[in-house]
């Protein structure tokens, strides 16, 4: 009920933002800064404060946000970096639609959202964002705009309407004390073995994002393939649901009940209740390996369904205060060197093409060691399929929430 009341909320201010007047460049009225002239961007962004909205869930992405990103952004080019922690980012896209509403154009106190999915669409029905900047920022350079990867976000275009800044990719997380090779090669072989040792694997309830990431992992290999168009088949989702509902009395506590995170299921892992579980994170699990968190044994798989990527990417609001410091803020994630930074310091995985940085850079990375435990970046990749368009995630989560949990 709670999802149900936000999703009517966003959904009145969505057709209220979209009669609003399109957004001024300030509060003056003046033009937006142009990315096309970057010294220009510069000169206007010093002594800016930047109000990044994003999730701070993730203590990899913080630990190089705090550690790296800020004290470069203030060093470097004078932005004060306030980093606003939200627990689901469609609240941050609540605010933004509710300043639009309330008139607040060019004087939104939102600079710049972490964003993906359902929320980038939302935003842009209301045109919330601002557009036309992603190539023109200096390191664009090194991404492939092209790659559908980028050029797509859970199906939606992108439009030169957010820009990327790291990818994300599924996998297994398993110790392999308690199982072998063969028993993660399929999500057949993994339900296989789940219910020979039963309370041992689990997932989040929906809509939590890894959660959803689960289910619609099963919806894939249910499949056959990732190549799904709405409306979904109703012969497949029974299918799906039939599968999730014979899954449940092998799941931890017998499916009864579900965790409500992932950090929930993590911690399961790391107390030895569970010895198995998917994570859009593999890479991080090196550093809780290392720190003693998760087992030695600890390693990541990918099932013959292949891992699901998406891309992070930063959305600046067309309303935002501070335009020219979020530009700046897009083009540092886009850095060669701060991509290096989040891959070796946190395991999280590059948007710049390999093959178009600088070659020191490349040897760099090449040279990066996350550990036995997790996947090199080049295998891990090579099984990529695609996130399921915005829409029908939500049916998804809606149809395991009402066939799965309610039943």
């Amino acid at each position: 009920m709670p999802r149900l009341v936000a999703l009517l909320g966003v959904a009145v201010a969505v057709l209220a933002a979209c009669a609003a007047p399109p957004p001024a460049g300030s509060p003056s009225g003046a033009a937006p800064p142009d990315p096309a002239d970057w010294p220009a961007v510069l000169d206007a962004a010093r002594g800016q404060t930047l109000d990044w909205y994003m999730f701070t869930g993730d203590e990899a992405v913080n630990g190089v946000v705090d550690g790296y990103v800020a004290p470069r952004l203030a060093t470097e080019f004078g932005v004060t970096l306030n980093v606003v922690s939200v627990a689901d980012t469609g609240d941050a896209v609540n605010k933004v639609l509710a300043e639009r509403q309330a008139g607040r154009a060019g004087s939104g106190t939102v600079d710049a959202i972490w964003i993906n999915g359902e929320n980038f669409a939302t935003g842009r029905q209301a045109d919330l964002w601002a557009c036309g900047y992603p190539e023109a920022l200096p390191n664009a350079r090194f991404l492939d705009l092209t790659d559908p990867t980028l050029a797509t976000d859970f199906g939606v275009p992108v439009d030169g309407c957010e820009a990327a800044w790291q990818r994300a990719n599924s996998a297994l997380v398993y110790d392999s004390a308690a199982l072998g090779p063969a028993d993660v090669a399929s999500l057949t072989a993994l339900t296989g073995w789940a219910r020979a040792n039963p309370g041992r694997l689990t997932y989040p309830a929906p809509p939590d994002f890894t959660g959803s990431m689960a289910v619609r992992t099963f919806l894939y290999d249910t499949a056959g393939g990732a190549s799904l168009s709405a409306p979904l088949d109703p012969g497949l989702t029974d299918a799906l649901w039939a599968r999730l509902q014979a899954l449940e009395p092998a799941l931890w506590r017998a499916g009864e009940t579900y965790p409500t995170s992932q950090d929930a299921v993590e911690q399961l892992y790391a107390t030895g209740e569970i010895s198995a579980f998917l994570t859009y994170g593999p890479g991080t699990v090196s550093t809780k390996v290392a720190d003693g968190v998760f087992p030695a044994t600890t390693r990541t798989a990918v099932p013959d369904v292949g891992n699901i990527a998406n891309t992070s990417y930063l959305a600046i609001p067309a309303d935002s205060a501070d335009r020219a410091a979020a530009l700046v803020l897009a083009n540092l994630l886009q850095d060669p060197q701060t991509q290096l930074r989040f891959y070796a310091d946190g395991g999280i995985y590059p948007v710049v093409d390999l093959d178009r940085v600088p070659a020191d850079v490349r040897t760099a990375f090449e040279a990066v060691d996350l550990g036995p435990s997790v996947l090199p970046l080049s295998e891990l990749t090579a099984r990529s399929v695609p996130e399921l368009d915005a829409a029908l995630a939500g049916e998804v989560d809606d149809g395991w929430t009402a066939r799965v949990l309610q039943r």
